[in-house]
């Protein structure tokens, strides 16, 4: 399906600078012409020339209305600032961020897709971005390794980063959604027993009344 092959040449960063809520939104945005190759800033020229090619359109640059290319970084919060608002767990798309409310939060280094959407949120500015080394192939471990072989397998790593978190995207989404059901089921309990012990309440009620008035009619 073509929204399924947009996605996945798609970072998977669930960034929104696209302007929309993340890679697979875009995705099918694309795919119905409502969105242009060039809005996906970690994507890139690379991104956008494999889009072009798999739609069958020139390639364009950049729309940096969106924003521009960055290095890869992760998210870095300062524990002894961190006061455990929580903002930043709700924030990111991938769950790379565990804590607790007034608890220490830290960041899943290997989770974090570098989208920056927990440093608004922080009230505090404990939270900053680390560059990453360029360098995913270690020459010194694998000294065999061409220049073309080194491409290779830094786009296969790439693939395989952004597929791990494209399942941890819809795996959080799966999460919410059951959350919001769950809450909306105790609150529909809830207000169904409310309603029954109103009536009980007005039930009982209406019957002492009338059980008073029967004695003093008598």
């Amino acid at each position: 399906m073509l929204i399924e092959k947009i996605d996945a040449i798609l970072p998977q960063t669930q960034c929104g600078q696209c302007g929309f809520s993340g890679c697979k939104p875009y995705a099918i945005a694309i795919a119905e012409g409502r969105a242009d190759i060039n809005q996906c800033p970690p994507g890139n020229e690379e991104g956008i020339q494999q889009l072009a090619d798999l739609l069958g359109v020139k390639p364009k640059p950049l729309n940096t209305a969106h924003g521009l290319p960055k290095s890869k970084s992760i998210a870095f919060i300062d524990e002894q600032v961190c006061i455990g608002c929580t903002f930043c767990i709700q924030a990111c798309p991938v769950d790379a961020i565990v804590g607790a409310a007034k608890k220490m939060h830290t960041v899943i280094g290997v989770e974090c897709t570098g989208c920056e959407l927990c440093i608004a949120p922080c009230p505090v500015d404990c939270i900053s971005m680390i560059p990453l080394s360029k360098q995913i192939v270690d020459t010194k471990c694998e000294p065999y390794f061409t220049s073309d072989n080194m491409l290779t397998r830094e786009n296969e790593m790439k693939k395989k980063a952004a597929d791990h978190a494209r399942i941890r995207y819809e795996q959080k989404l799966k999460r919410l959604k059951y959350e919001k059901n769950e809450r909306t089921e105790r609150l529909a309990k809830l207000t169904k027993a409310i309603k029954s012990s109103y009536v009980t309440s007005a039930t009982n009620i209406f019957k002492k009344k009338q059980s008073k008035l029967h004695w003093n009619m008598k």
